[in-house]
């Protein structure tokens, strides 16, 4: 009688860890999904404000076209993207293309004093800082699920429950951050020089 019972206390205890384990894995696959909507939200805010700032710009930086060109092109890419993976890289492309602009920008002391410039530049400044803290936040809890996938036991109950790995969201080596670029600040080049080292670029 007394190993019988022994024998209970044992399978309700693997009982007990398996319906833990699961549940766990659960509340981390939940917090995955929901990290990778906060990051969502802000790439959405981040496409809405390009073509404005691209609208805004164009006109002062006649031979930056092909620049303007490559941010265009770069947020639909993004934006039509099929898939997490492909999100992922397109983004990162997107962001090369933004901190190429934004550091061009500096050649031009027109926008300096374009007051809507000004403040979209300030608000895709920090749309892009939250972009940053977001995407830290979600590589965290990836990293806390895909721990709890791969090592025993509880990668025991994650292959036979059909939890898979996700993918952490890693920037492009060369596209750590966006820079804030100081349009507060006249420069002492005239427009027609500015002008001049932008058709040289």
């Amino acid at each position: 009688m007394t190993a019988t019972w022994v024998i209970v206390v044992i399978i309700l205890a693997i009982i007990v860890w398996a319906v833990v384990a699961y549940n766990s894995l659960v509340r981390l696959r939940n917090q995955v999904d929901n990290a990778w909507r906060q990051i969502d939200v802000q790439l959405k805010r981040r496409h809405d404000l390009i073509p404005n700032l691209v609208e805004a710009v164009k006109g002062y930086m006649q031979f930056e076209r092909d620049t303007l060109t490559q941010v265009v092109e770069a947020r639909a890419k993004a934006v039509a993207a099929p898939d997490q993976t492909s999100r992922i890289a397109a983004e990162n492309q997107l962001t090369a293309g933004l901190v190429k602009l934004l550091a061009v920008m500096e050649n031009y002391p027109q926008l300096k004093s374009d007051q809507s410039v000004l403040k979209l530049q300030e608000e895709l400044t920090t749309t892009e800082n939250q972009i940053a803290f977001s995407r830290q936040a979600y590589n965290d809890v990836v990293l806390g699920l895909n721990t709890r996938i791969e090592t025993f036991p509880s990668n025991l109950i994650a292959n036979n429950f059909g939890f898979h790995p996700a993918e952490y969201f890693k920037g492009a080596p060369e596209d750590q951050a966006v820079p804030k670029v100081d349009l507060s600040m006249s420069s002492p080049s005239s427009p027609s020089t500015s002008a001049q080292g932008g058709a040289s670029r």
